[in-house]
């Protein structure tokens, strides 16, 4: 929405436009060109193809986002990890296609991963400078347009305080338009209130007022659709901002269905690309991880097997995607099977656990072959921690919001673990905690936080005084 109201058209915008889409496919290409060439090897028809199949998929995943508003304010850091995610997909494609075709072979290993480590750092050059030029073009203090509010609101107040923060917006707010006094509102210094409501009108057509965002409660809808009336001889543009604040929103987004616009609440942030590449992720990752720790898995069999009578893998129920029953895997850590109506959580010094199995959980060594489940699609590396069903159960009717954390994989850690929820619930104050940072993951999902958790993760489990 933003982008339509705040950017006006103009042939330099569109050229610029044009340019996101176009040189990311022409930098891919030519980079791969220029390396063969200095490295003194033939662009021979091979490579002609790899270009022109790497450019075709560099105009799909590499592009710009559809929203200008949502390009021009994305900061460097963000930008840049967004590209580079995206390239490791394209370089993922690229290798499941060489591979099944078998031209892999026909490519020197020098030129491709010299290619590989250029490219992304040219592409992020590229859409940093393409971006500090739109903010140039967009940037000017004679074109902003003239705004107003009626309505004076958390939403309202929010968004006239990112307006004033963000210049490349283009948008001037002049003040705000309310029913209620000053007093009541209690509005801070900056926000300036213009009149009441029957006022916007009026002032609308004496100042010109170019964009006008309503943002009253829906409860107040017959208020909304007399003050459209009214400014109907406008040539105002005009938003509703509806307040949902009001709601705990979860990964909160417009769309359409079927040309119906809607709004998004409450909704898993793994649609689309971003699934895809977090499930890429999760088959690599965990993939390597268990080549690697064989021969660490065997052992950890063997004395499992040794330290008591039982199976070395222990199977239990819990919920799993969109509240789904799972099975995950642990190795045995108890000399008991615990999966039924009531299952007591482990305490410190419990005397259930074996001698092995207390080494094992002290460094979470009982959860590698949840390793297995990631692979399986049933668990993600990074998500909310999966409970035993019986404590599903009693904790849903007691914390409001619980069963959200089912609206993604659970995780083999999760962002309550690293920040030292972990081990027993006791209380009902820990279980809550626990389930605040996972809507907090939901919240504010990135790549970028996944792999902060599983850093930290690794740090933790060397000194976590809650691991037992």
């Amino acid at each position: 929405m933003i982008g339509t109201t705040v950017f006006k058209q103009s042939s330099s915008v569109a050229i610029v436009a044009l340019l996101q889409g176009a040189v990311p496919p022409m930098i891919v290409a030519g980079c791969l060109y220029l390396t063969a060439y200095f490295l003194g090897v033939p662009f021979v028809d091979s490579y002609i193809y790899m270009a022109a199949l790497a450019a075709a998929l560099a105009a799909v995943l590499l592009r710009s986002p559809d929203s200008m508003a949502e390009h021009v304010l994305t900061t460097d850091v963000p930008l840049a990890i967004r590209l580079i995610w995206r390239w490791l997909v394209l370089l993922g494609l690229l290798l499941a296609i060489g591979y099944s075709t078998k031209f892999s072979a026909e490519f020197s290993r020098r030129v491709v991963l010299t290619w590989m480590l250029i490219t992304p750092a040219l592409l992020i050059l590229a859409a940093l400078a393409l971006r500090e030029l739109l903010r140039a073009l967009l940037v000017d203090p004679a074109s902003a347009r003239s705004v107003i509010f009626a309505g004076c609101n958390e939403a309202s107040v929010s968004l006239s305080d990112r307006i004033g923060r963000h210049s490349e917006l283009c948008m001037r707010v002049a003040g705000f338009f309310d029913d209620r006094s000053p007093e009541r509102l209690g509005l801070q210094h900056h926000v300036k209130l213009l009149g009441k409501l029957p006022d916007v009108a009026a002032y609308v057509r004496r100042h010109g007022i170019e964009v006008i965002f309503i943002a009253l409660p829906l409860r107040h809808i017959r208020r909304v659709m007399d003050l459209m009336d009214e400014l109907r001889d406008t040539t105002a543009s005009i938003y509703y901002v509806p307040d949902v604040f009001v709601f705990d929103l979860i990964q909160a987004r417009t769309g359409e269905i079927m040309g119906i616009p809607v709004v998004s609440l409450c909704e898993t942030p793994f649609h689309g690309i971003r699934g895809v590449s977090k499930r890429l992720t999760d088959v690599v990752v965990s993939s390597l991880v268990l080549v690697l720790l064989l021969p660490l898995l065997i052992l950890i069999a063997i004395a499992v097997k040794l330290s008591s009578p039982g199976p070395i893998i222990f199977k239990q129920r819990r919920y799993g995607l969109d509240g789904r029953e799972i099975r995950i895997y642990k190795f045995r850590s108890m000399n008991v099977i615990e999966d039924g109506e009531h299952v007591p959580q482990a305490t410190k010094d419990d005397a259930r656990l074996t001698s092995v199995g207390r080494l094992l959980r002290r460094y979470s060594l009982d959860e590698l072959p949840q390793l297995i489940n990631v692979l399986q699609g049933r668990m993600s590396l990074v998500g909310p921690r999966p409970h035993a069903v019986a404590h599903n159960e009693q904790y849903r009717r007691l914390i409001k919001g619980y069963m959200l954390r089912h609206k993604v994989l659970p995780g083999i850690t999760g962002l309550a673990q690293v920040n030292g929820c972990r081990g027993e619930t006791s209380r009902l104050e820990d279980m809550e905690a626990r389930v605040h940072y996972d809507l907090e993951y939901l919240r504010s999902w990135s790549p970028s936080l996944d792999i902060k958790i599983l850093i930290l993760t690794g740090l933790r489990l060397i000194r976590d005084k809650r691991a037992y």
